[in-house]
């Protein structure tokens, strides 16, 4: 398997940076920036591409609706040229409260809307010009003398496009048209409940598992004994209670289908029903340790060890390690323990 991390908005940026530069000399392969409702991604990735030297770096995710398929593809380009091609496109659809909630533009088809935007920034990559008619995007528009356009930069058709998606139909196009995928909320023991999907998209192109990049991404902490771990698994409770009740809207959260999917359903209904009535604490309360430990790479270095063989042993190509800690001290001895675990699984 290989390695990689997903860093978020930050105030401290220095740290941040501190933290990119280290696990750079642990060997990590792989850096990818996140884009929610904090710093955009592009403009961390390019002050990342002029400090760093071989890591690999993506967007993990930028998010449709919040930029033009060409204005994406513009930012790929740019990103690649500033890290000698070291840059990877990752495209995710967010959800509902995000896109409609905060950038005021409608979360409506998905599925089809990434299908044209991937297609059209496919177009711009290979140095064509870009005319394209679709459900959501006419270029050029119409009109008296507008004709297509190609962007003025070199033509860049390598770089690698990984889609984040969760919900059956999304991974079914993951593995049609990507070369990459961005899991979360995984569970090896049900990675079927992905894995349909995605292998039903690759036969749809007369692909297979080799031409897909699966990556899978957890927190990674180590335990010193069986106290420190329960204790350390009650700690992140809320986090999952919040991802199952909190993120989306009230109609809508592929988080918590995913769990549903993996054999959780009753209870992840049960808390998305009690966190959205307010109660935090009981909608808390009902997320087991079963749930944390199935999800995240948490426990003690045997339990780590173990659980990384098993994502290897399930398909996992790319394991995308947050490490816990409060100082960076702690997160790069999080990060280095479980790097040299990978190295020994092979």
């Amino acid at each position: 398997m290989r390695t990689a991390t997903t860093i978020e908005a930050s105030g401290d940026w220095a740290s941040t940076l501190d933290f990119v530069l280290a696990a750079e000399k642990l060997g990590l392969d792989t850096c990818w920036v996140a884009e929610a409702w904090g710093s955009d991604a592009p403009s961390v990735l390019g002050f990342l591409a002029a400090r760093t030297e071989s890591i690999r770096l993506g967007s993990g995710i930028i998010q449709l609706g919040t930029r033009s398929p060409v204005a994406i593809a513009q930012a790929a380009l740019t990103l690649a040229q500033l890290s000698d091609n070291r840059f990877a496109l990752g495209l995710g659809a967010s959800g509902p409260q995000v896109i409609e909630g905060l950038h005021g533009v409608p979360f409506d088809r998905p599925l089809s809307r990434m299908r044209e935007t991937v297609r059209i920034v496919r177009e711009a990559f290979a140095g064509e010009k870009i005319s394209f008619a679709g459900k959501h995007f006419t270029i050029p528009r119409p009109g008296d003398g507008i004709r297509p356009m190609r962007l003025s930069m070199p033509p860049n058709p390598d770089i690698p496009i990984y889609l984040a998606t969760l919900s059956p139909k999304m991974l079914e196009l993951t593995g049609e048209i990507a070369d990459g995928w961005l899991g979360t909320s995984f569970v090896p023991e049900g990675a079927q409940a992905y894995f349909t999907h995605l292998d039903a998209g690759l036969a749809k192109a007369g692909r297979t598992r080799q031409d897909l990049d699966v990556c899978q991404g957890a927190e990674v902490s180590f335990a010193p004994d069986e106290d420190a771990l329960r204790q350390m698994v009650a700690g992140r409770k809320k986090e999952l209670a919040f991802s199952l009740g909190g993120m989306g809207s009230a109609s809508t959260n592929f988080y918590n289908d995913a769990y549903s999917r993996q054999g959780w359903a009753e209870v992840a209904a049960e808390v998305r029903e009690r966190w959205q009535a307010g109660d935090r604490d009981g909608a808390t309360a009902l997320v087991t340790d079963d749930m944390v430990l199935a999800t995240t790479l948490i426990g003690t270095e045997p339990m780590v060890r173990e659980r990384l063989r098993v994502w290897r042993d399930a398909g996992v190509d790319m394991v995308r390690m947050y490490p816990a800690g409060d100082t960076l001290d702690v997160k790069l001895d999080n990060l280095g323990r479980a790097l040299d675990i990978v190295r020994e699984l092979g």
